[in-house]
This record gives C-alpha cells, structure tokens and sequence, in this order.
C-alpha cells in the first residue's frame, strides 16, 4: 500500500473513531478474543544450565584481558572444587562462564567474584516449507524497491553478521560477499537432545538446514531469482544450528563475541524463545553501545497471549520486529471438479508432493481430524478435508494416513495462506489451502481435483496484516515490544542448492532480515549516522516513519492494530531515508504507571527550512482478561496535546507535551494503545509514535497468578501435590520442592524459612532458603518452575562491585535443623521496589519437615 493511501485510511480511522480526542468512550464493544489452550499438562520450565556473570567487567568495558583472564582464573579453581562444570568461557561482552551445577544454582553466588547468575535457555526456529523461485512482492511492501531503484541504494560498504544455521557458501545469491564466519556447533548438533547437545566447532559455516540462507537472501540476497533488501551488503555467517533441532544461549553468546570482534554493522538474530531477561540481553546491550545495530525477531509465539515477547528481541536498544503477512503468494494450483475454479495451495512440509497432472480421489470433509475425534465421515480411498486447529498438522496428517486416505487437504481455520509443516515423511501428498476455499470445497460435497503444474500469484487475503504467529508484547519490563514491523509470512528467498535453491518461509524470522537490510540501506543513505549513536539513530528513523496496519483480529472494525503487536507498524524505508525530522522518544510506554500520563515528545529538524506538523490520536484495541487468552475492547483512552500543532524551526527542535488517560470502564491490568500521528502542514513526512499503557499500572499485574492445577505447590521430586505437607530425609532426592507458575516476569524472588508454629522467620536476619533475580513469565499458561531446598539458609551475603554498582549476594549456606518449617515465596511485581512491601506477592506452604536420618 502506497503511504498516501495509507494516510487516507488513517484518516478515516480517526473519522470512526470520534470522541477519542475530547474523552474516553463510556462502554466497552468486544472485537475479538485469543482462544483458550484449554488445560495441558504441567510443563517444567526450570533451567538446568546457567551464565555466571563476575564482578570485574569485559573487555568491552575497556577491561584488560590480563586482568579478566585472572578474575576468572579464580574461579575456575573454586568451581572445580566445588563440582561445578565449565561449559563456555567468555572475555568480550561479558565476563563469565556457562556452567552446570547440581541442586541450587544460587550456591554458584558463594564463588569468587560472581555477581549474578541468569538461565541458559534453548532458542528454535520454526517449521520449513519449500517452493519454487518466482517474482517476491515483500520488497514493495517496505518501499525496498523503491530505494534500490529511485535512490541507488544496496547496502554498499554494510557488514551484517547471520547468527543462525549458517549461510549456502556455494549459493550464487552471496557470490564473494561471505568475508568471514565459523561453525560453533557441527552439523548433528541440537540442544534438545541430549544425545547430540555437545557442540563440534570448524571453521565451516556452511549451511544444512536452510533457515540462514534464506534470512541471509532476504538481508541481501542477489542473483537471476531473487533480490534481497540490501543486495549490495557483506556477510558474516555464524552457525550456532546444526541441520535441525534448537541450539542453546551459551552458543549464541559465542557468536555474539565473535561477531563484534568481527566488526559487524549490523547483527541479525532470526531466532528466539519466550524468556525475556538473559545474560544474552547483556552481550547485546555491550554491542549496542559499540554502536552495532542489533535486529532481532519478536517470536512466533502468537498462541501463547499477551507478554510473550522474550529475548534477544526484549532487550533494551534492540530493534525487535512483528511480522506481516505478505500481499501476495506464490503458489502451486489445481482445478476444482465441478466448476472448474482454480485452487492455490502450499505444500505440507514432509508429506509427498502433490501430483502435477492427473486427477485426485474424490474429497470427503471429516471434520477437525485430531486423534481422539471421531470422522465425519470414512477417508478410506479418499482425499480427506480437514480444518486446521487444536493439534499438530503430523497428528491430523498421521491419522488420515493411518484411516486409508490417499491424500490430504487441511484448510485454514483463519483468513489467509499458511504454511503447515512438522510431518513425519509419510507416503500420502498433503497441501494446505484457504479458510474460503475449504468452505468452497465443503459446499460441492466430494469434489475431485485436476493437478496442473502451474505456479500462480495469488492475492492474499491477510496480505498487510500481522501475522496470526507474531508474538504479542510486552515486554518483562513492562516496555513497548515489539517496536515495528515488516513482512515475514509466506517470504521467498535463497536456500540451500541441495534443497532446491529457494524456499518460501514464514515467521518473525523472515521479517527480522527485512529490517536489517532497511538498517544497512538507512546506514548507507545516511552516512552521518556511523558511530557509537547509530543503533539508536537507525531505530528512532525506522519507528518514527513507520505506519500502522488494520487490527489483524477484527480488520472491518476500522481499528488499527494494537500497538503491543506491531510496534509503530510497517517500516517505510524510502520515508526513513529522506525523513528530517525525528520524535523522541520514539514510543511511550507507561504501564508502570496506574493513571493518567504526560510525555514531553521532541521534534528535531535536520533540514534548512521550518516544517509545521500536526498531531492527532489513532486509538488501539485494548487487552483485557487472560494473559494468555485475552480479549480485546473498544476501551480508548483520551489523549490531549500541549499545543494543536508546532513548528519545528530549521536546524532546530521544539517540545510537546501529550496527556493519555485512560478509559475508566477498563477494568485492572487492562493494555490500551495507540499512536500518536504527526500530519505534515505542507511539506514534511507523516510521523507516528506509539504508546501503551495498562490500567493500575504495574501494582495491578500478579505475578503467582494460580493456574488451572491451582499452583503454587509443596511438592516432590515426582512433581506430587502435597497439600497437608509432608516430611523429608533430604537423601537420594527426598527433598521438598516447590513448584511456583509466574504469570509475568520477576525483577526479584526470595523464599523466606518459617517457623511453622510461630509462622515468624526462623532468623531475623538470615532467613532466606533461595533468592533469584530476572525471572521470566513461563511461557505458557501450564509451564512451572521447580525450586528443591537441600535444608540450608543463607548464613551471610557478600557485597560485589559491577559497573559502579554494589550488589549483595549470598556468601555463604549451613544447613537448619531437623524440625517443621513453612516456606514462604516472596516475588518482587516487575518494576517493583523492594523496600515497598506491597511491591511483594506472597505464598507460604504448607508444613515441611525435616527428618534427615
């Protein structure tokens, strides 16, 4: 959509919305809800690895390597001392170690110079589909074309480092454009699997799975079949995935390392979990004050509701990207009998390809087909139709092979094109097609299919609109995730040749690289933006020109998307290259505060003549209900502005107080957004700048939100609900066990020792059986974390130095007597200040005791 037009909507956005500007609407209208996940099985979401950051700095802080050698030296020798194994060793951007500790990893903090502690998390990828090379329409949605041919921008002189599965080192799309790279893992390797999570490093980062080659051919990519965003970029490939699998952060922290000592540009990270804070974060962050540009994907995880934007792309000072689906598909086709209406399809990854002549079986509908269903009707010597939704694509797939089916259909249960995959290689074809054409397929009863071996461009119905896998914001610290977007569902790019040379693709993960290359077109058209403040500058010229896109979930409702999904919306790169002037800060988030909120915005101008600007409010859809099953209102909040419009002097800047308050009949803990929209008064290009807030602000959130099994727990190590309490040996893993659920992420957590006649602390002082810092909300509505105690309490705490800040951490642990004791969970909200007791959220369990032998 041309940025004119899309302007033109907006006003009409703000037609349909009247009253927003002079008061909040008084009642609530529900536009649409995410679906509940129902009650799964308790997952354990508890780290078994973990970074140990030391107190003295990394290099990067300008640390001499002698000096970070010999901190660490010392812990070495206290570490193998004490049973604890040393997997990775970093000097660059953080100073520590990945290590593995059996029981309690706060027994890590009585080690020389450990200053915190934080978990080793896998990072995955998502499913693969292939496809056959054709004319790619992402480009136009970006404005890329239009850089490349008006501007004669590529990317020239840019160095943009792949952490992923490696780059096709053959592949004619990087022809003398791959400078450096290294192999971290080998091919076999995969965190998940214990029997292949040990890494095997060469020099080689060539690539056997696919994923890099195609985020890198979106990057820039350039020979007769594609063209990437920045085509004109050099590469440095690190390959942290083996051929399939997850890899793991203390990988990706290697690669970290090595690409800054590389001299990246630009970093992009196509690859990501649901956990926010990380030692990870920390690396980055490093980079980013080395003014490297740091783009990473805001998640997949669209299912698993609201604050689900985890790490790298959480961190402060990366450039964190939403996906849009793109406006039109490459696709195979067939011809439905009777009728003879074509029918644009993907393929099934796993499953046989689809014939290329010839005539299908007849179709018959047999309803969801999820193993415990039962058919609509008998498959056996047919092609089944089936709906997508509530169980795997191989669990739907499996079963109609398994019934006699000689071929499968699954059709959306959404607007829109999807790319199903995950099968097991079954001896069946399997296509995926729209929600309409299945309903299409439905209503002639058994049609039949005539296979053709055409290759059609097809409009696609979710074209523009966040895709349904987008992670939803915000983040851990209750900041605005993710901060823009661009497309990443159903992307062609390059892929390995052994695999057919091209792929299309879906996820945040297609949509990161499109970013990248924008930051290595803006670096290019805007050389004053090299140094230490280009992450920044690249982030702000990005946010600031970008546009929201229709509210994906209710798109005839007039509403733009939610500002806690897409960011400021669709990057415009021409707009950003050619862009004078700039808003800070680029987006507002207050959700820690409880009411109304007034931001200073400031408008600078770069160019020699004054330009006038107009500010109007674009209300956003709010969030209510579930975390991870929201529902989403009309509750607009009310926005107000110090002036009616300002003009920005030449070679000069000006200020702007907004006011938003929010809609009283939003209930607590309630998000609302929107954007703030700068209309030029002449000359000029439209600005836009987002905002979310949440009702109550951070007192409303509860971290030990109850689950459907009703956690927290007293249990053991077989995961049993002892809800009358139990007695312990503390031998051969006989201990008590906590098992806690966090709805949203914890700044800080302790476990306070009760006397559990008294209810009173055991000590006054030295009470506490664990402590922990940064911990993320679980990643689904199920997932838990298992705390042990082996019986011991924090006897003493030292105090470390890190970046001019003292910490006090524990220094020591002995054990309490045999006797009956409670203990009490205490978690910090996010944001929170300890020293405010009604910062905390409290749960005590029921009576422990201690009977060691």
């Amino acid at each position: 959509m041309k940025r004119w037009i899309w302007l033109i909507a907006l006003a009409g956005l703000l037609a349909a919305c009247g009253g927003i500007k002079n008061g909040a609407k008084p009642s609530l209208e529900t536009l649409a809800s995410l679906p509940d996940g129902g009650v799964g099985k308790l997952v354990n979401e508890t780290p078994t690895r973990w970074f140990v950051e030391l107190a003295g700095g990394a290099t990067s802080d300008g640390v001499s390597l002698q000096s970070v050698q010999t901190q660490q030296a010392a812990f070495r020798q206290a570490a193998q001392a004490a049973g604890v194994t040393i997997h990775y060793t970093y000097t660059n951007l953080f100073n520590g170690f990945s290590v593995e500790v059996k029981g309690s990893p706060n027994k890590l903090y009585t080690l020389p110079g450990v200053v915190a502690i934080y978990p080793v998390r896998t990072e995955s990828l998502p499913p693969l589909q292939n496809a056959s090379p054709n004319v790619d329409s992402s480009l136009s949605m970006t404005g890329a074309d239009i850089a490349q041919n008006d501007l004669g921008l590529t990317g020239r002189g840019v160095k943009v480092g792949i952490i992923d599965t490696g780059i096709d080192l053959q592949h004619p799309a990087f022809a003398g454009r791959i400078i450096t790279g290294y192999d971290f893992v080998g091919n076999a390797y995969d965190a998940s699997d214990p029997a292949h999570d040990v890494p095997v490093p060469g020099p080689n980062p060539d690539d056997c799975n696919g994923h890099g080659t195609h985020v890198a051919g979106i990057v820039g990519g350039k020979d007769s079949q594609i063209t990437g965003v920045a085509p004109g970029v050099k590469f440095g490939a690190y390959k942290v995935f083996g051929c399939e699998g997850s890899t793991s952060d203390e990988v990706v922290m290697a690669a970290l390392e090595r690409a800054e000592t590389d001299g990246m540009d630009i970093v992009n990270m196509s690859l990501g979990s649901p956990y926010g804070w990380s030692a990870i974060g920390k690396a980055i962050t490093q980079m980013i004050k080395r003014g490297v540009v740091v783009v990473a994907s805001a998640g997949n995880d669209g299912g698993l509701g609201l604050f689900a934007t985890g790490g790298p792309a959480a961190t402060q000072g990366v450039i964190s990207v939403a996906s849009f689906d793109n406006i039109r598909v490459s696709a195979n086709s067939a011809i439905i009998n009777p009728g003879g209406a074509a029918l644009p399809y993907l393929p099934l990854e796993g499953a046989l390809e689809a014939p290329t002549s010839g005539t299908s079986a007849p179709l018959v509908y047999v309803g969801r087909g999820c193993a415990a269903d039962a058919y609509l009707a008998d498959p056996s010597g047919k092609v089944a139709l089936i709906d997508r939704g509530s169980c795997t694509f191989n669990e739907k797939y499996q079963k109609a092979v398994g019934a006699g089916a000689v071929g499968v259909v699954i059709a959306n249960n959404v607007d829109g094109f999807f790319a199903g995959g995950g099968i097991a290689p079954g001896p069946v074809f399997g296509i995926c097609i729209t929600k309409a054409d299945g309903a299409a397929l439905k209503a002639l009863g058994n049609p039949t299919l005539t296979w053709t071996a055409d290759l059609v461009q097809a409009s696609n119905p979710t074209g523009n609109r966040i895709s349904s896998f987008s992670s939803w914001g915000l983040s851990q610290d209750l900041e605005l995730r993710p901060d823009l977007g661009a497309p990443g569902g159903l992307i062609r790019s390059a892929y390995p040749l052994d695999k057919g040379g091209y792929a299309i693709l879906s996820g945040t993960s297609m949509s990161s690289p499109q970013v990248a290359g924008a930051a290595a077109l803006l670096l290019e058209g805007n050389p004053a933006f090299w140094g230490v403040q280009r992450p920044s500058e690249v982030k702000k010229y990005l946010q600031n020109t970008a546009m929201p896109r229709a509210f994906s979930l209710a798109p005839t409702s007039g509403l733009p998307e939610t500002s806690y999904r897409e960011g400021a919306g669709m990057i415009d790169i021409v707009a950003a290259v050619q862009d004078r002037v700039t808003i800070t800060p680029p987006s507002i988030s207050f959700a820690r505060v409880a009411g109304a909120y007034t931001q200073t915005l400031t408008l600078k101008n770069r160019s020699n003549v004054p330009l006038i600007y107009k500010p109007t409010h674009v209300p956003g859809p709010s969030a209510t209900g579930s975390v991870y099953s929201p529902s989403f209102v009309t509750g607009f909040a009310s926005v107000s502005f110090s002036a009616p419009q300002v003009t920005v002097p030449a070679k000069g800047e000006v200020n702007l107080n907004v006011t938003i308050t929010p809609n009283p009949a939003l209930p607590a803990k309630s998000l609302y957004g929107g954007y703030i929209l700068f209309q030029p008064v002449g000359a000029g290009i439209a600005l836009n700048v987002p905002y979310v807030g949440m009702v109550g602000g951070y007192q409303a959130i509860k971290v030990l939100t109850p689950t459907p099994y009703g956690l927290p727990w007293l249990s053991n190590a077989n995961f049993d609900n002892l809800s009358s309490g139990a007695s312990f040996t503390l031998q051969n893993g006989d201990v008590p066990v906590l098992l806690v659920h966090f709805e949203h992420g914890a700044r800080l957590y302790d476990i306070v020792i009760l006397n559990a006649v008294t209810g009173q602390p055991i000590h006054p002082k030295f009470n506490k059986a664990d402590y922990g810092e940064f911990i993320s909300r679980n990643s689904s509505a199920t997932g838990i974390y298992a705390i042990p105690w082996d019986g011991t309490r924090i006897t003493s705490y030292k105090t470390q130095d890190a970046y001019g800040t003292n910490y006090k951490v524990p220094e020591e642990f002995k054990p309490v007597p045999n006797g009956q004791y409670k203990l009490m969970v205490r978690v910090l909200k996010p944001t929170g200040n300890p020293d405010i007791p009604t910062d905390w959220e409290t749960w005590t369990s029921p009576t422990i005791t201690l009977a060691r032998p």
